[in-house]
């Protein structure tokens, strides 16, 4: 379950690519922030994603993901040329396929080897055809299987991805806003289309013919309603986006996924475990992304950071075991000790250290100023815990 948004050109104050992603995950899954530099690779070089291995790329590119402990593959992330990509399960009336790549390992794929949003996609849809997707979602959980839905964007457009096992449809975004949510969105409005799907469809008995193709409503598992509700999340989430409508920041996108009336920011057996804003301009090659790499928006700290940094600290890697060092676990200890008051300072650091990375105009000005904010935090919670 999660909710991805995008604001593009006449939807912020400066035509800037507003982006941002929930991650709602089990209860008790971690999620790292983790960042892993461009390396180049030898021709017959292999790549172990989660379940299967597959031809690695002569290059790839610098992304920062977050990243669930034990996949390879990520909720959402960003890569050192703008590409920005946030996923959400679907299900369809297609099986669920055999072992394969997950829709995570497709997104960090997608952000490895695309330069720009529209190769991203190229990217995905191309190890989709070849490998395919499938394998259980879930860690120790075989049984918990969909299939997937994509929203890659960068300075200039967005794409929205929609796939049924190995059959897709990409919708192109120049201008304005869009989100998704945990259902097939994507109708009779599409730029892009698998080959051979509406000969597939009509086989099937899912249409009739070209004519009265729909890509949701002939492969949407279970009904397609005809307008979303502000009762539902993607529903609550559009119109969180047309609210904000030529003034969407990342303040905005981060108000949104701290939204609470719908549903967005997911509490309970599912719940937000991590976070992304980003924010992408055309002029300018040092983009900002901010991560929480903590459950729940609501009471976490959106960290800034850049393409400047060669490593992130063993702070940033924690595991299913408890470890009092790692900032996911330091983050719960200290919430369970003192919600109230933790997290009212961690939004004091969030409104210090936004103000400054937004202000910065230089590349070493904004790294020194994420370093500062990941100091601070752990400080916080070091402080914290050493109270009690």
């Amino acid at each position: 379950m999660c909710d991805t948004f995008v604001a593009l050109g006449s939807a912020t104050p400066d035509g800037a690519t507003v982006f941002g992603k929930n991650s709602d995950r089990p209860y008790n899954e971690v999620q790292n922030i983790q960042y892993y530099p461009s390396r180049e690779y030898s021709r017959d070089a292999t790549v172990k994603c989660t379940y299967i291995e597959i031809p690695q790329a002569s290059k790839t590119l610098a992304i920062f993901l977050s990243q669930p402990a034990w996949m390879f593959g990520g909720e959402m992330g960003a890569n050192e040329k703008g590409v920005v990509i946030g996923n959400e399960a679907i299900w369809t009336r297609e099986p669920d396929g055999p072992t394969a790549l997950l829709g995570m390992d497709l997104l960090r794929l997608g952000l490895e080897r695309g330069e720009t949003a529209e190769k991203a996609l190229e990217v995905i849809v191309s190890l989709l055809e070849a490998h395919g997707q499938g394998g259980g979602c879930s860690e120790g959980d075989s049984s918990f299987t969909y299939h997937n839905s994509f929203l890659i964007a960068d300075a200039r457009e967005a794409w929205i991805l929609e796939t049924a096992d190995k059959w897709w449809v990409a919708e192109r975004v120049r201008d304005g806003v869009r989100n998704i949510s945990n259902a097939v969105s994507i109708e009779t409005q599409f730029d892009r289309k698998a080959d051979g799907i509406v000969e597939y469809a009509v086989e099937k008995g899912y249409c009739r013919d070209d004519s009265d193709f729909n890509f949701a409503k002939c492969f949407a598992s279970g009904e397609v309603a005809d307008y979303d509700s502000q009762f539902c999340r993607e529903g609550r989430g559009y119109h969180l986006l047309k609210t904000g409508f030529g003034k969407i920041t990342p303040k905005t996108m981060m108000s949104i996924l701290r939204d609470h009336e719908a549903g967005i920011c997911m509490h309970g057996g599912f719940r937000s475990t991590a976070s992304q804003v980003s924010l992408i301009k055309a002029e300018d090659p040092c983009h900002v992304h901010w991560f929480t790499g903590t459950p729940h928006p609501c009471a976490s700290f959106f960290k800034p950071f850049v393409f400047e940094t060669t490593e992130l600290a063993e702070f940033f890697s924690a595991s299913a075991r408890q470890e009092s060092n790692k900032l996911w676990w330091q983050h719960e200890m200290a919430l369970s000790k003192s919600t109230r008051q933790v997290t009212e300072k961690l939004q004091d650091l969030e409104e210090k250290f936004y103000k400054q990375v937004i202000e910065a105009k230089e590349c070493s000005i904004r790294l020194e100023i994420q370093n500062k904010a990941i100091k601070e935090e752990r400080q916080l919670y070091e402080s914290t815990l050493g109270k009690i």
